[in-house]
């Protein structure tokens, strides 16, 4: 197949890319678009105008041929081609123009773009800086603060507002071949070349200071410091140097560890979304959804359903609930509008598709039901013996449980194969993690329409086997106890938070115990007091906070003591508890480096995550890895836990296990990968 064809019609030229599904810049597409500038460059042509077939422009370069040596033609040498072609090239642009694809707009004499056209240079999301002169053509074509914000973050600029910084020429309702062919009829002078164009430059302290916003901004990743040197070095030195230095970083960028594990998450996240258990399967149509449950979570999910286009109904147990309720979803549903992301109609679109009340009769004809009611499994039962009764024998039934056994939820329910987890996260119309939990009678269409369900709502799905937690929540108990046994040895609250921030977790376990509440996890360790193994060491710290009534930041006092505000401030009497508790219980406290509480919690992370997928209940480690980053905070640019082992070394992160296990002897069981 040919991915790049050149027509000549009257004096113009016509160059187009196919090569779907985003018309990336492969090494064939390479080799087509300097074939093409040849043919065009020995030919009449008053112009080319060049764009693409599909859905999009060209969405970025080829990230498959990243893991090998890069090979001729490379991507400078195609746009310095257009750039220098005696005949003046036309980006007819439509969808999203990125990376490369932005690059070669670039090197293009001008610029049309259809209304709907979305811009960006995503390649520190990779962990890479632009490698084909990116950071030093932005710069001149829509000033340096522009620049640093697109080519630091990553963040697509749509075409309106690029036409206002200068990057187009126009911006069109219609067909952009036809406008960029109407455009060369009264083709104007061609202008400077990107490359030649004199920067602007601002404030001498303006590099300062914006370099420390984007030092904070990146938590601890690389990549965005990288593309702000990059793009500061475009200004001081000519475009030829710039973009020699560019190139050579953006290969080197290519080998390093966080480029990989930004790689990795990448293809884990399309990878997850495949397991074995639906290929071939078709999902339901679904298109009417109930949720039981008005609390945060029940809203979270409703609102969610909502913006994925689908009709709810939520149910309560009362009338003053079920409006409690639909005010949460009302709030949900303002809240993005205030932010800019939403419309006025589209909410009141969307509030017409929604009802709430106290009638499991609202169930009728529903598609699928999903339960975010109170963690108690006999409640749990009970909503669904009245969802069975009123949705008949076909609708699918969900769970949110977060730790109970969906088997024990759906047992005595008719037609048990249509029953699954759907387990959010809250924020549910927020956070992108969706577990979906397969019983052992869970049908593989009814799987396959929780994973379509999932992508439809614009989560990440990942499928769970059933155990206590799942994966998830199993391995934040791992991450909590390790921490807590570090907190009884010699660590404070806040010692161990900073070194999980240094690490680069958003917030470390207590200031996030703090945020979400103390509450939950005591309910559910008094719940698995009876089963734990007497000989795993137990840290009760926790509990003696939550018996004090210390439950967390709505209580403004927990971990930390809060004085009308968010910010966690160290308390002593917190500290006083924790050191007392070890001396009383004949622990000498011991100093631990910030380096050493990463590797210890890190290492219970990573051999509960190997434990979980040794036992078959995650399919992959890629699985785990996209639990951790998309629901819990890990840095997504260490890859997830699983890449990160593999990263550093297996013998690296079994060492620290060792030190963990003998930090609480009997309390621990090493997987096989790290024993």
């Amino acid at each position: 197949m040919t991915v790049v064809t050149t027509r000549f019609e009257n004096d113009l030229a016509f160059v187009t890319i196919d090569n779907p599904p985003v018309n990336a810049t492969s090494t064939t597409v390479r080799a087509g678009l300097l074939a093409a500038v040849e043919a065009v460059a020995a030919s009449d042509a008053k112009a080319a105008v060049l764009s693409c077939a599909g859905r999009t422009f060209i969405a970025g370069g080829d990230m498959s041929e990243f893991d090998a040596p890069p090979v001729e033609p490379h991507l400078p040498d195609v746009v310095a081609a257009i750039e220098a072609c005696p005949v003046p090239w036309i980006a007819a642009m439509h969808g999203t123009v990125l990376g490369g694809g932005f690059e070669i707009a670039m090197g293009c004499a001008f610029r049309i773009a259809a209304e709907s056209t979305r811009f960006g240079l995503p390649e520190v999301n990779v962990g890479l800086i632009p490698g084909a002169g990116g950071t030093q053509r932005l710069p001149r074509l829509v000033g340096v603060e522009a620049a640093i914000d697109m080519c630091c973050t990553g963040m697509m600029k749509p075409a309106a507002e690029m036409r206002a910084l200068g990057a187009l020429d126009t911006v069109v309702p219609g067909d952009v071949v036809q406008a960029a062919t109407d455009f060369a009829a009264i083709l104007p002078d061609v202008p400077v070349p990107v490359s030649q164009r004199k920067i602007t430059l601002p404030e001498p302290e303006f590099f300062t200071e914006k370099r420390l916003t984007v030092r904070k901004r990146a938590k601890g990743q690389a990549a965005p410091l990288h593309n702000f040197d990059a793009v500061k070095r475009a200004c001081e030195t000519d475009f030829a140097s710039g973009q020699k230095h560019e190139r050579e970083l953006h290969l080197a960028l290519r080998n390093a560890a966080e480029s990989r594990a930004l790689r990795h998450a990448f293809f884990a996240e399309r990878t997850v979304a495949k397991p074995d258990a639906i290929k071939g399967v078709t999902p339901r149509d679904i298109s009417r959804v109930v949720v039981v449950g008005g609390g945060l979570m029940g809203a979270g999910i409703a609102a969610a359903c909502l913006n994925g286009g689908l009709r709810v109904a939520m149910i309560e147990r009362d009338a003053a609930a079920a409006e409690a309720g639909a005010e949460r979803v009302r709030g949900i549903l303002d809240g993005a509008v205030k932010r800019g992301k939403s419309s006025a109609e589209k909410r009141d679109a969307l509030l017409e598709k929604f009802s709430a009340g106290a009638e499991y009769a609202a169930a009728r004809g529903a598609d699928l039901a999903i339960e975010a009611v109170f963690e108690d499994l006999d409640v749990k039962r009970a909503v669904f013996a009245s969802l069975a009764a009123e949705t008949g024998g076909e609708a699918i039934l969900a769970t949110n449980t977060s730790y109970l056994d969906p088997q024990e939820i759906f047992a005595g329910i008719g037609n048990p194969a249509r029953c699954l987890g759907l387990h959010f996260f809250s924020p549910a119309h927020i956070m992108k993690l969706l577990e979906i939990v397969k019983t052992p009678e869970t049908s593989a269409e009814v799987l396959a329409t929780g994973f379509a369900l999932g992508k439809r709502l614009r989560k990440v799905p990942v499928l769970s086997g059933i155990c206590d937690g799942f994966i998830g929540n199993r391995m934040l108990a791992a991450y909590r106890r390790q921490a807590d046994y570090l907190l009884a040895d010699g660590c404070l609250p806040y010692q161990v938070d900073a070194a999980m921030r240094a690490f680069g977790m958003p917030m470390g376990p207590y200031e996030l115990q703090d945020l979400t509440g103390l509450q939950i996890a005591w309910a559910n360790r008094k719940r698995q007091a009876a089963t734990r193994d007497p000989a795993e060491r137990y840290i009760p710290l926790g509990d003696m906070l939550c018996e004090g009534g210390r439950l967390g930041q709505r209580a403004g006092k927990g971990w930390y003591r809060y004085e009308g505000g968010r910010k966690p401030l160290r308390d002593a009497e917190v500290e006083a508890l924790i050191e007392n508790w070890s001396a009383e219980n004949g622990i000498e406290r011991s100093d631990f480096s910030q380096d050493q509480i990463a590797n210890l919690v890190v290492a219970a992370l990573v051999n509960e995550g190997a434990r979980i997928v040794e036992e078959g209940i995650a399919e992959r480690p890629s699985d785990v890895d996209m639990v951790q980053i998309h629901g819990y905070g890990f840095p997504r640019w260490r890859g997830g836990p699983m890449h990160y082992a593999e990263e550093v070394g297996i013998d690296e992160i079994s060492w620290w296990m060792g030190a963990v296990a003998r930090q609480s002897p009997g309390s621990w069981k090493i997987s096989t990968l790290l024993s």
